[in-house]
């Protein structure tokens, strides 16, 4: 299997997008974007740029951009799976105040 030359400007450039991810993230982490007990804006944009670096790093360091439709299916398994784990995360955690919380060992 022949592999892609890849220039080093490509590298580059996808480092120096990191670098501008990085810089973005520190600055989102450094303002309150929204009010309330959750920061679901802050949570939002974190995450948002945590899938762009991500994609950066699965794309062009992985070199899964150049591989087959092989790896291509495999990385979309790898992306269904912690979808699905962020699924049954999040299910876990919004309903856990349906249950009353038991009273202290010794006043029930």
């Amino acid at each position: 299997m022949t592999h892609p030359i890849v220039p080093a400007r490509v590298y580059l450039r996808a480092f120096a997008a990191l670098l501008v991810l990085t810089a973005a993230t520190v600055a989102v982490a450094a303002f309150d974007l929204g009010g309330g007990r959750l920061h679901i804006l802050n949570a939002v944009m974190a995450i948002s740029i945590a899938l762009a670096k991500a994609t950066l790093v699965i794309l062009y360091f992985m070199h899964v951009r150049y591989s087959s439709r092989l790896t291509w299916v495999f990385v979309g398994t790898g992306v269904f799976w912690l979808l699905i784990l962020i699924a049954l995360t999040m299910s876990d955690m919004l309903t856990r105040h349906w249950l009353p919380a038991s009273p202290p060992w010794g006043l029930g």
